[in-house]
């Protein structure tokens, strides 16, 4: 006998969804023979939040001059050094545990 599909709640916020996947599991949520096999995503967007921050001077010039070097803008190069760094950081807090 075939599992009954669920039906997949509307959520105030992306949080609630967070929390809604991190307790439970999409194969109760989908039928399997109604899939789409590599869906092309070409609207997805990322989300996005604007911050403000105040560097110094010279380290804006810096990541310009670094930025500059591997041909691309100072605040993509940012974006992409963060995301090294957090990424870097979050796989060695889950080496120590």
């Amino acid at each position: 006998m075939k599992n009954e599909i669920k039906i997949i709640p509307k959520f105030r916020n992306e949080e609630e969804e967070r929390d809604f996947w991190a307790k439970n599991s999409f194969v109760d949520y989908i039928d399997p023979e109604k899939a789409i096999v590599n869906p092309s995503l070409a609207k997805l967007k990322y989300s996005t939040k604007s911050v403000s921050m105040r560097l110094p001077v010279s380290l804006i010039s810096d990541l310009k001059m670094i930025a500059n070097k591997k041909d691309v803008p100072y605040q993509s190069y940012v974006k992409i050094a963060l995301a090294e760094i957090v990424k870097k950081e979050l796989s060695s807090n889950t080496q120590k545990q």
